[in-house]
């Protein structure tokens, strides 16, 4: 079984087709603060927010699709907004498994900017996951989830009460937009 936050968002949707079309998972859950249509999956409509609500939502889950965030390039949403639905939201999705299985796999969806433009300019050549690499981001939204992000990392390998673990990754696609 596996979760989708955000499943009804652009990217969210489509990788909920995609789930439907393998056929190879038993039951999918999907998050999201506004569902549309019908479906034969089950549905958990709220906030990401609600601790409760993702722990029935995640219940029994071994994969999580994290998409669910708040976005924001004009700079007009409230900081403290961003913050609790992009930070504090995949906080709270991460806390979840203890309700999971032993093991458990969140993989957090960002976006390219969370990278930033490099402070100083020169070029990286020949890096890796290692190489230094400072940024500026200016963008409130930006920022949040290049927070969401440490928070998602840094979860790697959390062990719960429950003794199961959590496997974290994350994805940085190019931009994404369209009708969703």
């Amino acid at each position: 079984m596996c979760v989708v936050t955000g499943a009804c968002g652009f990217l969210g949707e489509r990788l909920v087709r995609l789930l439907l079309e393998e056929g190879k998972l038993s039951e999918i859950h999907l998050l999201d603060k506004h569902v549309r249509g019908d479906t034969v999956v089950s549905v958990f409509e709220g906030d990401i927010r609600d601790s409760e609500l993702l722990r029935r939502a995640c219940k029994g889950a071994s994969l999580v699709f994290h998409t669910a965030s708040l976005i924001d390039v004009t700079g007009k949403l409230d900081y403290s907004e961003l913050h609790g639905v992009n930070v504090k939201g995949t906080q709270l999705l991460l806390a979840s498994g203890d309700v999971r299985p032993e093991e458990c796999g969140v993989l957090h969806l960002h976006q390219v900017e969370v990278a930033g433009p490099k402070t100083n300019r020169d070029p990286i050549i020949n890096g890796d996951k290692n190489t230094p690499y400072t940024c500026s981001i200016k963008i409130p939204y930006c920022r949040t989830k290049k927070e969401a992000e440490r928070v998602t990392l840094q979860a790697q390998g959390e062990v719960f009460q429950n003794g199961g673990w959590l496997a974290t990754c994350t994805l940085r696609p190019m931009y994404i937009y369209g009708g969703g």
